[in-house]
């Protein structure tokens, strides 16, 4: 199992340029040339526009506007979204004893 760092990125197209790349044109008026190997699988949890899944460090270099707010790690070779695993480290806060005064009229 591969993973990938992908960001969901949304698009006004995505056209076929070639058998390895797509034109890439964000909704600002860029585009840009992305290989076809590095757009995953289409983020179908967005019902505005078509978004894709397209890996972190190709977008860094190249000239498409994107958000970074909607993330994931991405099988490569099924495109389906990891599971997110966190591990939170709980440290319980200190009890210190304290002095107890019976009262003794309470007693027999």
């Amino acid at each position: 199992m591969s993973k990938i760092f992908c960001y969901s990125v949304r698009l006004q197209s995505l056209v076929s340029v070639s058998d390895k790349a797509y034109k890439a044109t964000s909704f600002d008026g860029s585009s840009d040339i992305l290989p076809k190997s590095q757009v995953i699988n289409n983020d179908y949890e967005v019902n505005k526009s078509d978004a894709y899944w397209i890996s972190a460090w190709i977008l860094e270099k190249k000239n498409i506007q994107y958000s970074r707010k909607k993330s994931a790690w991405l099988d490569k070779n099924t495109g389906r979204i990891l599971p997110k695993i966190e591990y939170k480290h709980h440290t319980p806060k200190k009890k210190y004893k304290t002095k107890i005064e019976h009262d003794n009229s309470l007693f027999k």
